[in-house]
């Protein structure tokens, strides 16, 4: 896979899987636009670690759910390179609870970060990406967008509405050569679920065919598939990486 001259965009990019985006889709070729919303130090190690491959980086403080965050990124991240060939929705956040207990921020902070936000990035790039033409936008979702899960209505009700989101603007979009996938990882290794008591990370293990949790990495290959023209042909998809959780 060959990424060289173009530019991605990752939210979320400063840990975890959008950390592990970036870096692979840099490994490729492409230059780099990741957004953090509160460590400017994380996020000054991921900028040069990518500028130590000889790509170019820009982080940017964003917070996705706000329109105002957004409008300044795109318009900084564009007057710097000028285009914006991948984008990678990936900026989430889990506030669990039981559905009785959820208060309404907990509910409004999910959505608003896990699916307005996408919606706000994607409106905000989608007319610069129909102008270039041969772009990829990549949704981070869930197998709980899928499957569903107790304790996570917020969590899987946001991941659900970015599935529908990407089958729909797939449809709006591929007359003009730009395609929309999802990606629903299963259970990842990161510091989110680093917190999880050993308990209930064995329950899930349980469930798992592979028998192991995944890793960043695994999600970050699959966004590398579909950010390159290896997936030319493959648009309003969803492509689970979950180590067979959902067989």
């Amino acid at each position: 896979m060959n990424l060289n001259g173009k530019v991605a965009l990752v939210t979320g990019g400063s840990r975890g899987i959008g950390k592990a985006v970036a870096l692979k889709l840099a490994s490729l070729g492409a230059d780099i636009i990741f957004s953090y919303t509160s460590s400017e130090e994380q996020s000054k190690q991921v900028q040069d670690t990518i500028e130590s491959m000889g790509r170019r980086a820009l982080a940017i403080r964003a917070d996705v759910s706000k329109m105002n965050d957004v409008e300044k990124m795109i318009q900084d991240g564009m007057n710097y390179f000028s285009k914006i060939d991948i984008l990678v929705n990936n900026a989430g956040i889990t506030k669990d609870n039981l559905l009785m207990r959820m208060s309404e921020d907990e509910w409004d902070n999910v959505i608003d970060v896990n699916l307005k936000g996408v919606f706000n990035v994607t409106k905000c790039l989608i007319r610069n990406m129909i102008k270039q033409k041969d772009c990829s936008i990549i949704n981070i979702a869930s197998i709980v967008g899928v499957s569903g899960n107790a304790g996570q209505c917020n969590y899987s009700a946001s991941k659900a509405g970015v599935i529908g989101f990407t089958k729909s603007l797939a449809k709006e979009v591929g007359k003009k050569n730009i395609r929309v996938n999802a990606i629903a990882p299963g259970f990842i290794s990161t510091d989110m679920t680093d917190k999880l008591p050993e308990k209930i990370i064995d329950q899930y293990l349980e469930k798992i065919t592979l028998q192991r949790l995944g890793e960043p990495d695994d999600i970050a290959n699959a966004v590398a598939f579909l950010a390159s023209d290896m997936s030319k042909y493959i648009t309003g998809q969803v492509i689970v990486v979950d180590g067979g959780i959902l067989i």
